[in-house]
């Protein structure tokens, strides 16, 4: 296993597998990393984006209507719930919905992923920090916007208020948007670890809590490897959306 090696050349080794994708075996299970965490990694990835999406909407509609109805009663509410996301801890949130919606109410299953709908619960718990992430970002960026002049000209024409907040306001506070969505999906990916625990999801973050027990240590670190190489690789990608979202920025 090369143990009886300096730790830069163990480290140089690693590396060197790493690049061909070769990340060892686990001690658990005997089995080549990759391929236990390929196996995992579909259902992390669709949990991440589903609460990524239900995120994306909800905050982004209710940041834009709190905006445009400053210090009116959805403003006080919508303030309430994103404090309420923000400081709720995300296992204690998932125990609360397997109660109600799973144990007293018996509409939805309290774990796996085999069962329709299971995947309710874990991406509602998920997304509720970013909701409240997302949608205090849109209020703030939409303020600071729908303050400026080509806001009130777009009035002065007589532009429907519509037209004014969502063609012309909005476009222009995506940016910020855009990159508070994309660092979410990065951290929802390495915040699914307890939302999994909790409900059983067979994804990547369950299997790390079981490789951390076992004391398997390629495993863990194979699945932090790949859990930063999808950090990195969301940020690329809100960057090059840049592109598309406001044509004045240009890459050379």
């Amino acid at each position: 296993m090369g143990l009886d090696q300096a730790f830069y050349v163990q480290y140089g080794r690693f590396l060197a597998r790493a690049v061909r994708g070769d990340l060892g075996l686990s001690a658990r299970t005997s089995e080549p990393v990759v391929r236990e965490i390929m196996a995992r990694l579909p259902a992390t990835l669709k949990l991440a984006l589903i609460s990524t999406l239900l995120a994306t909407c909800l905050g982004v509609v209710s940041g834009v209507v709190a905006a445009t109805h400053l210090y009116s009663g959805f403003d006080y509410l919508v303030s309430l719930a994103t404090l309420f996301g923000v400081s709720m801890p995300v296992y204690w949130l998932g125990l609360i919905l397997i109660i109600v919606f799973a144990v007293q109410l018996n509409w939805l299953p309290a774990a796996g992923a085999d069962e329709p709908g299971s995947f309710v619960l874990p991406s509602l718990t998920l997304a509720s920090f970013s909701v409240a992430l997302v949608a205090r970002m849109t209020r703030s960026t939409m303020l600071e916007v729908l303050g400026q002049e080509f806001v009130r000209t777009a009035r002065a024409k007589g532009l429907r208020e519509y037209t004014v907040v969502y063609h012309h306001a909005l476009r222009n506070a995506l940016i910020p948007i855009i990159t508070a969505v994309g660092l979410q999906f990065g951290a929802l990916l390495g915040g699914a670890v307890l939302t999994e625990t909790v409900f059983g999801w067979p994804g990547m973050g369950q299997l790390l809590v079981e490789s951390i027990f076992a004391r398997d240590y390629p495993m863990v670190q194979g699945i932090v490897l790949m859990f930063s190489a999808l950090f990195i690789l969301t940020n690329f990608l809100v960057d090059l959306s840049y592109v598309f979202i406001d044509p004045r920025i240009h890459y050379n």
